[in-house]
């Protein structure tokens, strides 16, 4: 049965509690084997934990943009049917009753299978069907999943109704009502495990979430929910379940091992504070990571106040691998303690899919390939983002546009009308391809892939060249007579694609042999220099809104309009309103790399 949230919450308020679920298990004696040696032997046992991460709605190994199986250059495969197989083997080699499977959050956002069943056959409909992921993750046998910042992305009613399709808790000691700062979800989940001739061992699991939904979907969150920082919850609870009886405490946290933030100073909590928590707050013997999107098979981090050493991994994401986290316990001196721990992956790619899993989803999987291969339009030329990094490609200009246009006709009326609209626009795929000829959902999908969302700010023209010149320090500083290798041009400092932005309206150089800060070069407005003081209004994604990649004033901007439907959708209602997807109705060429002022392309 799916976990009773009232009675939950009802018992936290009164105690503090999380929730203890007895799974208690009779492990096989073998897994307590006695080591033979003077006086009393000890007894001791083996335990095994699992967990992914990001799944972000990967149930199956296919690439829905590209209506084919997935594929990348590094020969990977993902989903949660190769994840099962993984999952099934370790459960053999172990022993079912002596295993934990986890999560460590965003589950139900990032494909179209997921956006289907929130959007367009939604869960929260009356009658309405059980989430793919809740289904998939039932089957497999998860025991507790943490929250991640996309699980918000839908608002508050749809992830609601995924806790209650799953029978397993999802964990948020850091997500907490705005008013009575209590638990909103349960922070923690115990499992006791049996062993033949000893006391049980009790395995706790606290879940920790991202700070950063506070800013990134404070739309749906700002006054409901609060987050605070993972260190000082952590801080709190691990002496509790210590207290509680824990033998064995496991973090399963939506934040990366980096100790870095994207948000800058907006919030005084990390973003990325894993690490951070495995060095500070005692008493912790394992960390899953997510959030980060990397791969760290095995990461070991001192506790400063103990000494002792808290393992980290981190599975990747999208279910291309499976952290495997090795116990070995002793009891001694009438308690059970943590021997060892080592942590490893398995790799999704050297297994096939759980046919129980392609089998339970087999149709709602086919509903959506249906979906996104509805035609809406046609194109007179293909458009590509493969150079949309370093040259104005069309194809962006495309989102610019449509956001453009939604905010317009909403400012009808309004006293902001009369304003100049311009708007952003991120490269954020590398591969995605409108073809010349018909213009499928899933062609256009694929050019947006996040499910952000339109929000309309006032900005100066002052504040649009601080805008452009934080937006310029994705390039790498390259002098005039140094060759020019594209792969080695952007990215720099680490910063992902998504925080690299178009403006559309103006014309500007950047010119990438200047020192970060002074790049933007030649920036006019209507064929004049750009008047400082002169008021735009930006048409801008919620994430970048809010303060996500921590460009400069616009977080703090006034917000004159916003909406909740996908900038996706509008692009697909735009093209099919036009039926013709012609480059002249929004194509232009506003900015170019240079180099003292000479053009690198």
């Amino acid at each position: 049965m799916p976990l009773n949230r009232r009675k939950f919450l009802k018992k936290s308020a009164v105690t503090g509690a999380g929730v203890a679920l007895a799974g208690t298990a009779a492990a096989p004696a073998a897994q307590a084997a006695e080591r033979k040696k003077p006086g009393k032997p000890a007894k001791r046992y083996s335990l095994t934990v699992m967990g992914t991460t990001d799944l972000h709605g990967h149930v199956f190994n296919w690439d829905y943009f590209k209506d084919a199986e997935y594929a990348d250059a590094a020969g990977n495969a993902m989903g949660l049917a190769r994840v099962s197989t993984l999952v099934n083997q370790i459960r053999q080699e172990k022993g079912r009753r002596n295993t934990l499977l986890l999560d460590a959050g965003d589950t139900i956002q990032g494909t179209p299978l997921t956006y289907y069943f929130a959007k367009v056959d939604p869960i929260t409909a009356k009658g309405g069907p059980v989430h793919p992921m809740a289904q998939a993750m039932n089957a497999i046998g998860y025991d507790a999943a943490a929250l991640g910042n996309h699980e918000f992305n839908y608002g508050i009613e749809t992830l609601r109704k995924f806790e209650d399709q799953c029978r397993f808790p999802l964990l948020g000691a850091n997500a907490l009502d705005a008013k009575t700062l209590k638990p909103a979800f349960p922070p923690y989940f115990i499992k006791t495990f049996r062993v033949p001739g000893a006391p049980p061992v009790k395995v706790a699991v606290l879940g920790l979430t991202n700070p950063g939904i506070a800013i990134w979907d404070k739309a749906y969150v700002q006054g409901k929910l609060t987050f605070p920082g993972l260190e000082e919850q952590a801080a709190k609870w691990v002496p509790k379940l210590r207290s509680m009886g824990a033998d064995v405490v496991v973090v399963s946290a939506h934040s990366g091992s980096s100790g870095t933030s994207s948000y800058g100073d907006q919030l005084p909590y990390v973003e990325n504070s894993a690490a951070l928590v495995a060095q500070k707050v005692p008493g912790i013997d394992a960390i899953l990571v997510g959030h980060a999107h990397v791969e760290i098979p095995e990461l070991k981090v001192t506790n400063t106040a103990t000494g002792k050493t808290v393992v980290l991994s981190e599975p990747l994401c999208y279910a291309e691998r499976l952290s495997v986290f090795d116990f070995n316990l002793v009891f001694e001196k009438g308690r059970w303690s943590v021997e060892s721990v080592a942590a490893s992956l398995r790799n999704a790619k050297t297994v096939a899919d759980d046919p129980k899993i392609t089998r339970l989803l087999k149709d709602e999987h086919a509903l959506v390939v249906e979906y996104v291969n509805q035609v809406v339009g046609t194109a007179t030329a293909t458009l590509t983002t493969v150079e949309a990094r370093y040259k104005d490609a069309p194809i962006i200009d495309l989102i610019t546009k449509v956001q453009e246009d939604v905010v317009k006709a909403a400012l009808v009326g309004t006293a902001y009308a009369s304003l100049p609209v311009i708007a952003q626009a991120s490269p954020f795929s590398r591969t995605s391809q409108i073809p010349a000829g018909n213009v499928t959902i899933r062609d256009l999908s694929g050019l947006y892939v996040y499910d952000n969302t339109l929000v309309a700010k006032l900005l100066t023209g002052a504040q649009v060249r601080a805008y452009l010149e934080y937006s310029a320090e994705y390039f790498v500083q390259t002098a005039a007579d140094a060759v020019v290798d594209t792969e080695k041009l952007t990215n720099a400092g680490g910063r992902p694609d998504y925080n690299y932005d178009y403006v559309s309206g103006f014309s500007y150089d950047i010119d990438i042999a200047q020192a970060a800060g002074s790049r933007i070069k030649n920036l006019t407005y209507n064929g004049a220099a750009l008047d400082d003081a002169q008021q735009f209004v930006l048409a801008v994604n919620n994430y970048r809104a809010n303060g996500g990649g921590a460009f400069p004033h616009v977080a703090s901007a006034t917000e004159v309009w916003s909406e909740s439907t996908e900038i996706r959708t509008r692009i697909a209602e735009w093209v099919t309103a036009k039926g013709v997807l012609d480059p002249k109705d929004f194509a232009s060429v506003d900015w170019k790399l240079t180099r003292n002022g000479t053009p690198v392309f």
